[in-house]
């Protein structure tokens, strides 16, 4: 996905810089040799991949893959709130009895709700590596199948451009070049 990424930002500035050029240019050029073909006007067109992930109108194999991923980390997530909600209660058991207990047992509490606090803490990094290490996992060759179906799409509608208004800045772009909605419902047919 990053080589298409690098691939599409190195088109687009090719673009700008062709178009920069065009309006730079002296009024009186030469003529090009004659052996020299035209260039053939380019499609362009626009995609937004952010509404492969949408719940209703998105890719279907997209949101499988993030329901097996969300459901696969549920009772993680389950156990991360509990934990939270126990020091939750720790913290504020500690605050009322901290004037009528001795000190030595409101330290104690302290440090207990201190240690709960850090397992929490690393407990919620190593899932967070972990949900990082399987979403790319089951996530990349979903990636790879959806940029190879973009470049054969593309082809097969002569779009010689396709911006991914997600990735690339983009002021203004005309509606009637969004192929998201179309390529979405491609895919879903011929990827079932």
């Amino acid at each position: 996905m990053k080589a298409f990424r690098i691939s599409v930002a190195a088109i687009v500035f090719a673009v700008f810089g062709i178009l920069a050029y065009t309006q730079t240019r002296p009024a009186t050029t030469p003529a090009a040799p004659a052996t020299r073909p035209a260039a053939a006007p380019g499609n362009i067109a626009t995609i937004d991949s952010t509404a492969f992930s949408n719940e209703k109108t998105g890719i279907t194999r997209v949101m499988t893959a993030m329901k097996a991923l969300e459901a696969k980390f549920l009772p993680l997530r389950t156990e991360l709130r509990t934990m939270r909600d126990r020091l939750t209660a720790m913290r504020a058991d500690i605050d009322k009895k901290r004037t009528i207990q001795d000190q030595r047992t409101t330290a104690q509490q302290m440090e207990a709700a201190d240690q709960l606090e850090l397992q929490i803490k690393r407990k919620a990094e190593d899932a967070q590596a972990s949900y990082q290490r399987e979403s790319l996992t089951a996530l990349e060759p979903l990636q790879k199948d959806i940029a190879n179906a973009l470049g054969v799409y593309s082809q097969s509608k002569g779009i010689s451009l396709l911006l991914d208004l997600n990735r690339v800045p983009v002021i203004y772009s005309a509606p009637t070049i969004d192929i998201t909605r179309e390529f979405i419902a491609d895919y879903n047919r011929t990827h079932p």
